[in-house]
């Protein structure tokens, strides 16, 4: 069986311990999905598809900013992943604005629009109350 290597990678990172990158959490974005793989022994891999991700957000405290990291947090609508974490990743505020233009790039060229982002919304109905 032969698999395709047509692949463009975008972007790859892996998650840093200060300055260095001596761990075992990568990240990748290529062909329209966000790979996060965790692990050495026992192994855990993800993927998303980046029109997917609803919300995008950075987070970096003191440290962070002294190292030039950050950690980037996605929520997704996807069930068996609901939000993805980015531990850790340098220059992480390009990340961020690199991955939001990728994302809003995804969502144009398959036509989703914000009508999927409400159907997938967990409201609670006032008028279940009173009737």
């Amino acid at each position: 069986m032969e698999y395709s290597t047509n692949t463009t990678t975008l972007w790859k990172d892996r998650r840093h311990i200060l300055w260095f990158p001596f761990t075992f959490d990568t990240y990748r974005v290529a062909n329209g999905r966000i790979y996060c793989h965790h692990g050495l022994i026992n192994q855990k891999e993800h993927e998303c598809l980046l029109y997917r991700i609803l919300d995008i957000s950075l987070r970096r405290g003191l440290l962070n900013l002294i190292c030039g990291t950050g950690t980037i947090t996605m929520r997704t609508t996807d069930d068996s992943d609901p939000v993805l974490v980015l531990k850790n990743i340098k220059r992480s505020r390009d990340v961020k604005d690199f991955l939001s233009e990728l994302i809003e790039k995804e969502r144009v060229r398959k036509g989703v629009t914000g009508r999927e982002i409400i159907a997938n919304g967990d409201f609670d109905d006032e008028f279940d109350d009173v009737m």
